[in-house]
């Protein structure tokens, strides 16, 4: 495949057109997004232990990206930069924090542009980028409709007491006191699938944010065991510790909901006009008892959650749209959560807008000429600054200080990021510093601060 960069695009993307430019109806567009899944965790990726059937499926009959980046390496800057097709040097919502960051109203999210194409819009699962009061609840960003948790710090139970439907709460008797009745993924589903029947003869854009794997953070800390799922399903007689027993049931089951959301479009009769994307927020987590190396969650990667290293950043990627993707295609191109938004915009034959940071990455999935980036940049405020840059086949990771030495690794020979190989690659430290240095606008939410 001819590549060619990000300023060869203007130029050439008269050539990148779409499969669908001879159709009335521009495709619907489905974002399934895990929530803290590592890069080794799916069969198609090389897992040996957790059943994951539904998307190794998606994967034979899409596109399997092998070199596909989160917007952070923790979950609210990581959907920001998938919403926003901003990266964390420029998003509004950069870390984690207490009380959250909400999302603003001049900051355009994919949803605001899909619905202004025309599309109904829909978000069942995980917000986290504004709570009741402010101007980033899911409403106010484009969704027309939304069921789920607002904050991130909420999303930590699988039995709350309250959800949110739209704009009202949603309450949860079942939960009162020491219940659990209502295990909130059972409700995400239906009306996702809901969403998706109602919706079949128009255009539409489903964004399904499961909370699939991440660890119910409040009781992990108290008993030990956060992954806290009704069932260990076919894993209830393994001799494994609760935690991975937990951690392999709810990876199951997301892989479940996943070949649910699918057989839905299937069944609706427009499987050739819907495009899947799955992806993950961030690298695998060691919370509530699991232990990211019983089933070896990121793979060959070095890192998990909170590392800047290819572990906690790259993700499993798949995309499924047929007749128009190559079946059991396997793709090298490297691209970001915020290509997502511009990319969505093009499948819509809406305008991409301007000032992001992000480009459409259509070209790749079609078979055609794709533009690549001169450089992705991450940064990343907890226990101190830190900061990312992938430039072509180098990796440039700086730990929490400016002042400490940028490490580079040739991701092309090294992967796993074993090998310091700045001292040999003066050039590449200086021209990675350089980007450290101009890729980013100071935040006031988000100061950056020594450790």
């Amino acid at each position: 495949m001819p590549m060619i960069t990000r300023r060869d695009f203007v130029g050439t993307a008269a050539v990148l057109g779409l499969a669908t430019a001879q159709n009335d109806r521009p495709p619907n567009i489905v974002f399934i997004l895990a929530d803290d899944l590592g890069y080794g965790n799916l069969g198609c990726y090389g897992q040996k232990v957790i059943a994951t059937p539904n998307l190794d499926r998606m994967a034979a009959e899409g596109m399997r990206f092998t070199q596909a980046y989160a917007g952070c390496t923790v979950c609210a800057p990581s959907r920001c930069c998938l919403m926003t097709g901003l990266h964390t040097g420029h998003a509004r919502v950069r870390g984690n924090t207490k009380p959250e960051v909400p999302l603003e109203a001049a900051d355009l999210t994919v949803a605001e542009v899909l619905k202004k194409a025309g599309y109904r819009t829909g978000l069942f699962g995980k917000w986290g980028l504004g709570h009741a009061g402010t101007p980033g609840i899911p409403n106010r960003k484009g969704f027309d409709e939304f069921f789920g948790y607002h904050t991130q710090l909420q999303a930590h139970t699988y039995y709350p007491q309250q959800l949110w439907d739209n704009q009202s709460e949603y309450i949860l008797p079942g939960n009162f006191g020491p219940k659990k009745r209502d295990w909130s993924p059972d409700l995400f589903l239906p009306r996702a699938l809901r969403f998706i029947d109602q919706n079949r003869a128009r255009p539409f854009f489903l964004y399904f944010a499961s909370t699939l794997p991440h660890a119910d953070n409040e009781l992990g800390r108290d008993t030990g065991d956060g992954m806290e799922i009704p069932s260990y399903g076919r894993y209830a007689g393994e001799k494994w510790p609760s935690p991975e027993k937990g951690f392999a049931a709810m990876v199951t089951r997301l892989d479940e909901d996943a070949g649910k959301i699918l057989a839905k479009i299937k069944e609706a009769g427009i499987d050739g006009n819907t495009i899947v994307f799955f992806s993950s927020d961030n690298g695998p987590h060691h919370e509530g008892g699991h232990d990211p190396e019983f089933f070896h969650d990121h793979g060959a990667l070095r890192g998990i959650k909170r590392d800047l290293y290819e572990g906690g950043i790259r993700e499993p990627a798949l995309v499924r749209w047929p007749g128009h993707i190559q079946p059991g295609a396997v793709s090298d191109h490297p691209w970001a959560f915020w290509d997502f938004l511009p990319t969505a915009a093009k499948l819509a034959g809406a305008a991409v807008p301007p000032g992001l940071d992000g480009i459409p990455f259509t070209g790749a999935l079609l078979g055609q000429p794709q533009p690549v980036h001169d450089f992705f940049y991450w940064e990343f405020h907890e226990q101190g600054f830190s900061q990312a840059v992938r430039m072509g086949k180098w990796k440039g990771v700086r730990l929490a200080k400016r002042a400490n030495p940028i490490e580079i690794y040739d991701l092309n020979a090294d992967p796993s990021e074993t090998r310091d190989v700045a001292a040999a690659n003066p050039g590449v430290v200086d021209e990675i510093r350089e980007h450290m240095r101009t890729a980013r606008r100071e935040s006031p939410a988000f100061p950056i601060q020594e450790r």
